[in-house]
């Protein structure tokens, strides 16, 4: 196992435990007009790592994995509406992209091939990156938006 992967279990586990067990009504409280709420982060942190390994690896992507892509974008880094309504954002929804998606990014994060280290994708926020580079961003992005989930349920105003 990479250092890679024992950071991403660390700080994925960690990320789903701060989400889980939360209501609809908890999941779709937005802070303010300019944050995601935290449902829509955790989607968005399920489609990053789809779109990085999707684009390491070539995959064709299903509509199912094409929609929680544009989870990794879409109101985050343009102006486009977040792909999924407040309805489709809940517990259930959550808990399966992330099984889905750690399905698909674990044998690649676990054992990646010298080719997937350093084929070169387009990430996020716009930079050309390295398959290293994603790894290592894998590696710390649900735990940079852990940060933001506390913040959100410490918030005044957040529903109990």
């Amino acid at each position: 196992m990479t250092d890679f992967a024992i950071s991403w279990n660390l700080c994925r586990g960690r990320f789903v435990d701060s989400v889980s067990g939360l209501t609809n009504e908890q999941l779709n409280y937005r802070l303010h007009s300019e944050t995601l709420t935290i449902g829509e982060m955790a989607l968005h942190v399920a489609g990053t790592e789809l779109w990085f390994v999707s684009q390491l690896t070539k995959r064709e992507n299903d509509a199912y994995e094409a929609k929680l892509i544009k989870a990794a974008t879409d109101s985050v880094v343009n102006d486009l509406p977040f792909p999924y309504s407040p309805e489709e954002v809940n517990e259930v929804a959550i808990i399966e992209a992330f099984d889905y998606v750690a399905k698909i990014v674990q044998p690649h994060i676990e054992s990646p091939s010298d080719e997937f280290l350093t084929t070169e994708i387009q990430s996020v926020l716009g930079p050309i990156i390295t398959g290293q580079g994603a790894l290592a961003r894998f590696a710390f992005h649900p735990g940079y938006h852990q940060g933001q989930v506390h913040i959100i349920k410490t918030a005044p105003g957040y529903p109990a």
